[in-house]
């Protein structure tokens, strides 16, 4: 038992045990068989619940709202001083050089889209099969090399640098890599890649979507140029995310978006056209009306996070993530998903597939008989999905219908993710509800509807 009896002790104290407060703790949900029972939120990596404490900041803040860096009025003031500072909380939380910009976006799928329109003319591009979609797809124009999944972290680095060792020596290249994976919840070797890439003349851009919320990250310690990560996923569900890190491509390149906020003055030529300045700062690739609320959600977050302490979150999310494992492995028709292997690092992310079950139709019994929200599916992953499944491209069967056979497996994977705001008894629950299907199967019919899974209603049960 804790010795931290309240919540701002427990917030602080080493070795907690105990979650942090969030929002949706107490909501409940019904069960197809009957009745109803706490929600069991698992699908912390798609979007994480908003934690009580970036809830309550952004609540006492709404009544002083106002349009920021454009008003002379007290609230306006008041928004923009409060868009700036939450800037700098942003910098100190991913451990900033003095010169590095924080640029505020939509999420990081927006984060790297932008930096994908800045690099420079002939860059060439590094990434890893095994990423997100948000990394492997925005950089068109520029020549990408998309390599192979490497099988162990020591595989990932050699990898990189064979490849960076051929690439033409003379014009501009990116490496873009994940800090955890989306899909197995491994962590990668940022550091060491981060050398690779420097030694062979390249920069990197750090995917921190599922690092930041689990981990400290520090961009001098890490000696990455950039990194990107969203609000939703660090507990500031609010349409905002962060790409931190080198100003000088940023500075370079044309606005991400045309408009008010980007320009620093426009005047009307003799000609009829537009002379335009733009901004210098991080002000050029953020044009229009800022996400204000959703800036500062994030300015919470951090400081919460910080203030918890990363020793704790860890340690108590490594215990998750050794109970989830452990109750995996007794249960024979499971496989968790692996890269790198057993004795990996990891976040609080898994990803498993039963034999003999579609996943959808398991993810979908989960749900309704035993309120536990999971992900089914490719997980926007799909090469490295494909790839730890060993199947091609294919349509998955019919939810509910039998498989072919004992060693057929659906080509999609169930993904149980959790973090600072997971109560045990959830991972208990979710332990307890995977040895119950796989032993005994469903306790509901279920069916295809609009490609999801969902119970049927109008059928006679199990």
């Amino acid at each position: 038992m804790s010795v931290c009896t309240t919540v701002a002790e427990q917030l602080i104290c080493p070795g907690s045990s105990e979650p942090l407060p969030v929002l949706g703790r107490d909501v409940t949900v019904p069960l197809v068989t009957g009745g109803e029972v706490p929600y069991a939120a698992l699908d912390y990596a798609a979007s994480a619940p908003a934690l009580q404490r970036v809830w309550d900041d952004v609540a006492a803040y709404a009544p002083y709202y106002g349009s920021v860096h454009r008003g002379a009025g007290y609230l306006s003031q008041l928004s923009t001083d409060l868009f700036e500072s939450s800037r700098a909380v942003v910098a100190e939380f991913l451990g900033c050089r003095a010169d590095d910009q924080v640029v505020f976006t939509r999420s990081t799928t927006d984060s790297l889209n932008l930096l994908a329109g800045a690099i420079p003319a002939g860059c060439q591009v590094f990434v890893f099969e095994t990423e997100h979609h948000a990394s492997l797809l925005p950089w068109r124009g520029a020549r990408v090399n998309y390599l192979n999944a490497p099988r162990t972290r020591a595989e990932a680095v050699g990898t990189l640098e064979r490849a960076l060792a051929d690439r033409d020596p003379y014009g501009p290249a990116l490496v873009c890599v994940t800090g955890a994976s989306n899909v197995t919840g491994e962590l990668w070797p940022v550091k060491e890649l981060a050398a690779a890439a420097h030694a062979h003349g390249a920069r990197i851009v750090l995917d921190a979507a599922q690092l930041a919320p689990h981990h400290p990250v520090d961009i001098a310690e890490l000696d990455v140029d950039w990194v990107a990560f969203s609000g939703h996923k660090l507990y500031a569900p609010f349409g905002a995310g962060v790409l931190a890190g080198r100003a000088d491509w940023l500075q370079e390149a044309e606005p991400y978006l045309a408009g008010g906020g980007a320009s620093r003055t426009v005047a009307r030529r003799a000609d009829g056209g537009m002379d335009v300045e733009w901004h210098t700062t991080a002000a050029r690739h953020e044009a229009g009306s800022p996400n204000v609320i959703g800036v500062y959600a994030i300015a919470s977050a951090c400081k919460a996070l910080a203030e918890a302490g990363f020793d704790s979150l860890v340690a108590r999310e490594q215990r998750l993530v050794a109970r989830v494992r452990e109750g995996l492995a007794v249960v024979s028709r499971v496989r968790v998903l692996s890269l790198f292997g057993d004795d990996a690092p990891r976040v609080g992310v898994i990803s498993f597939v039963v034999d003999g079950w579609n996943s959808s139709h398991f993810a979908a019994a989960l749900s309704a008989e035993y309120g536990i929200g999971v992900r089914d599916g490719l997980f926007c992953a799909h090469p490295l999905v494909r790839t730890l499944l060993g199947s091609e491209q294919q349509e998955p069967g019919e939810c509910g219908a039998p498989e072919d056979g004992p060693g057929e497996r659906s080509p999609n994977a169930i993904r149980v993710s959790f973090g600072a705001g997971t109560p045990d008894e959830h991972v208990e629950r979710f332990v307890r509800a995977v040895k119950e299907l796989v032993a005994d199967g469903a306790q509901w019919n279920y069916r295809t509807e609009d490609g999801r899974c969902v119970p049927d209603r109008g059928a006679a049960q199990v």
